[in-house]
């Protein structure tokens, strides 16, 4: 457990916390080791960090993860490629659409039909992209400013987000995990009534967001537990593997919507917001600025709606997208309804096969990633040419920017953990999947 050299080490890894404290104390150094997490509210329920003190200075930060264990990459390989979209919306439960979005993009070259997907479907795609992105800076201004004492901050984040659930659930159905992209285009198009409370965001939010930065933009007690904190320069963010927010906040324009563009963003018109600070308040600075972006996204989504299909016109792709409220109060097309049940028994055989066998997925292995609020979340499909997935795979950016802790942490105090953790933004469901 411990090698006496020069000076003690102690190994910190799993459940074995009583073997680092009896080694800790047996230990003639004057330092303590501390167990931060997981549960505690500034480690985002389930991360555990192992931090060794020499007084208030952090010597050494070590993250444990796997607390939130899912499984959801492996429970994949037992379910069709259209639901897997039910499991990846569950990752990162902050960035919904993201998980979709990203899966859907590889599934799609997969199959080859990146460039057959109607144009109404790519709009709604970057529409609630957007909106999903402002929907989880809220969240990280919110948590960011509880955990630093500042209790109206956590309270205007969650009430702006809000309105971006309401959204959603008009939408979707649903507040949280969604199941709305799918592959070949999105489940349905918009709804009656979504136009005008996505008009009435675009009118209300700027004005809410300007508040958010009249209460941190220049408070003194904000800036002096983020400025010069958890500092990271470009360097160390390259080698890590830091993209998103991080990276821009240390001085590099890296943005996939610009540098490989999907969905139809190379005909948006919008800002990469950078800074060249590298340290906490620069994170923020740049999440603030992407939320006035967003809006400027979605304002051209709104008027990019021309009419049209929403999935892909592919019958052994395609499920059916055109939906209405049924009698049984769930979602039928009455259209197709009616052509399956009183039309064609092949059209009836071919949506039973479509909808519990699923699609066949030509063999082969296809890599997408997406711009999602945290940084680069990439998706890595493998199939062996069957109706399931034969394995898959994200890179989440929240499990690689949890490897920046002790670049961030070591030299600095206990009280600027909190900051450099909630400037990283980690949701653990995408950590542990």
């Amino acid at each position: 457990m411990t090698t006496p050299t020069t000076e003690d080490y102690i190994d910190a890894a799993g459940g074995d916390w009583d073997e680092v404290v009896a080694a800790a104390q047996a230990s003639s150094a004057e330092r303590l080791v501390v167990n931060m997490g997981p549960q505690h509210p500034s480690t985002h329920g389930v991360l555990r960090l192992i931090l060794t003190l020499d007084g208030e200075t952090v010597t050494e930060a070590r993250v444990g993860i796997g607390y939130l264990h899912t499984g959801i990459e492996k429970n994949m390989e037992y379910r069709t490629w259209t639901q897997g979209t039910t499991f990846v919306t569950r990752m990162d439960y902050l960035t919904p659409i993201f998980n979709e979005t990203a899966y859907c993009l590889a599934v799609e070259k997969l199959l080859g039909l990146t460039d057959r997907i109607p144009d109404r479907a790519n709009v709604i795609r970057v529409l609630m992209m957007e909106l999903n992105r402002m929907s989880s800076h809220f969240v990280a201004m919110a948590t960011f400013g509880m955990e630093l004492g500042a209790t109206t901050v956590m309270t205007n984040g969650f009430r702006e987000r809000e309105m971006i659930l309401d959204i959603f659930e008009l939408i979707t159905g649903l507040r949280m995990n969604h199941a709305y992209i799918r592959p070949g285009g999105v489940a349905q198009d918009l709804p009656s009534g979504a136009v005008g409370k996505i008009k009435e965001l675009l009118e209300e939010m700027p004005k809410r967001i300007a508040i958010m930065r009249k209460l941190l933009d220049e408070n003194p007690l904000y800036l002096a537990r983020t400025r010069d904190v958890a500092h990271l320069n470009l360097a160390g963010c390259m080698a890590l593997g830091i993209t998103g927010p991080l990276l821009r906040a240390s001085g590099l324009g890296w943005d996939l919507r610009k540098a490989k563009p999907y969905c139809g963003y190379e005909d948006y018109e919008f800002d990469v917001p950078v800074s060249d600070g590298g340290d906490v308040y620069a994170r923020y600075r740049v999440r603030m600025a992407e939320l006035e972006q967003s809006l400027r996204i979605i304002e051209q989504c709104l008027d990019k709606l021309a009419p049209g299909p929403v999935m892909v016109d592919d019958p052994k792709v395609g499920w059916p997208a055109k939906l209405a409220l049924g009698p049984d109060g769930l979602g039928n097309s009455p259209d197709h309804i009616a052509h399956i049940m009183g039309g064609s028994m092949e059209a009836l055989i071919h949506h039973f096969k479509l909808v519990t066998e699923g699609f066949r997925v030509p063999a082969g292995q296809a890599y997408a990633a997406v711009e999602s609020a945290k940084g680069e979340l990439g998706c890595h499909a493998v199939s062996d040419g069957g109706t399931r997935p034969h394995r898959v795979h994200f890179r989440d950016p929240s499990f690689t920017h949890l490897q920046a802790v002790a670049a961030m942490c070591e030299g600095g105090t206990v009280a600027d953990v909190i900051a450099a953790v909630a400037s990283i933004d980690p949701v653990m469901g995408g950590v542990d999947r």
